[in-house]
């Protein structure tokens, strides 16, 4: 469109109901139009507003799945970081993901690390793609690939939220784990299959409701997936933004147990001493149900860490906390 096509709208004063608000406003300097020419031109805005509205709706659907799965961009930076959009359980909406990988061709082992969530439809829709600095970087200098998916209904990602927990009292925590699962599962089965990748070298990690998910995950023992890391694991805490307040707890308890009793991968549990949504005696609580149904735990409380340990795992100063742990872990799955 020419800027003398545009005029017209910029310049007229226009009902702003053509956009979706009742007010009136001026679009640059107001002048008045002959009536025959005003209903000319607000026929011409719109239809421009129309198509304007259409082609916003294709620039937004770069996440769906319509379009290819796959890359989204360069990789950029030593830590070779790329978007890809990855398969998600909804099938019109695809996963954003911040992809990194080590130097050369690989294969590589994958590292498929998952975020928390809310259940606050409004903190979800504001949440920024998923990084994990150190975490990530960790893993990459170790000879990992790394990917860090963004979960339907959270963020650019979009789509309806599958995880929800049917709220406090009567919450299930068992089928909202599942449900982060098959997202998780999604991401892994679609990477697996990238010739970058060792397929049957897999880490599953998470932190919170993607370490709960991740546990969830194991206990449908996926092929190629040799542990899961779970960095302070659980659902329903924090219940009301009250510090050591949990729904449920009995029922996450339950769910603990169902996930053990039919995982037989490796699983590290970390958690910290001032985790204000799974106190130490919860999580010993969660860890023992899971173990005792038959999972592998190596449980591993770590000290204080900030104002809220629950968050360590985002923070670059408690890397030398957990890493060690991580280590030791992995020298005795590999």
């Amino acid at each position: 469109m020419s800027r003398a096509g545009f005029k017209p709208c910029v310049n007229v004063r226009l009902t702003m109901w053509i956009i979706g608000y009742t007010s009136t406003e001026s679009f640059g300097q107001s002048r008045e139009l002959p009536a025959w020419r005003n209903a000319g031109v607000v026929r011409w805005c719109l239809r421009a507003a129309f198509y304007s509205l259409l082609l916003a709706s294709f620039a937004v659907g770069g996440a769906r799945a319509g379009d290819s799965f796959g890359p989204e961009g360069p990789e950029k930076g030593p830590w070779r970081r790329q978007l890809w959009r990855l398969p998600s359980p909804i099938e019109d909406v695809a996963m954003r993901t911040v992809v990194l990988r080590p130097p050369g061709r690989g294969p590589f082992p994958l590292m498929v690390m998952s975020h928390g969530s809310t259940q606050s439809a409004e903190r979800r829709r504001r949440m920024g793609l998923p990084e994990f600095a150190s975490l990530a970087r960790w893993f990459v200098r170790r000879g990992y690939v790394v990917a860090l998916p963004q979960r339907p209904g959270h963020g650019l990602t979009g789509g309806r939220y599958l995880e929800d927990q049917n709220g406090c009292d009567e919450a299930d925590f068992l089928a909202a784990g599942q449900r982060t699962a098959d997202s998780i599962a999604a991401a892994v089965d679609y990477l697996a299959a990238q010739t970058f990748v060792r397929r049957r070298d897999i880490i599953v990690a998470g932190q919170s409701a993607g370490a709960w998910g991740s546990l969830a995950l194991a206990s449908r023992n996926p092929d190629g997936v040799r542990a899961v890391i779970a960095f302070a694991p659980g659902r329903g805490g924090r219940s009301y933004d009250r510090p050591d307040k949990n729904c449920a707890v009995e029922h996450l308890v339950a769910a603990a147990r169902d996930y053990g009793g039919a995982a037989r991968l490796p699983t590290l549990w970390l958690y910290a001493e001032n985790d204000s949504y799974f106190s130490p005696s919860l999580s010993r609580r969660l860890a023992a149900a899971f173990r005792g149904a038959g999972g592998r735990v190596d449980y591993r409380l770590l000290p204080a860490f900030g104002s809220d340990g629950h968050f360590l795992v985002q923070a670059a100063a408690a890397e030398a906390l957990w890493a060690p742990a991580v280590e030791e872990f992995l020298r005795g799955v590999r």
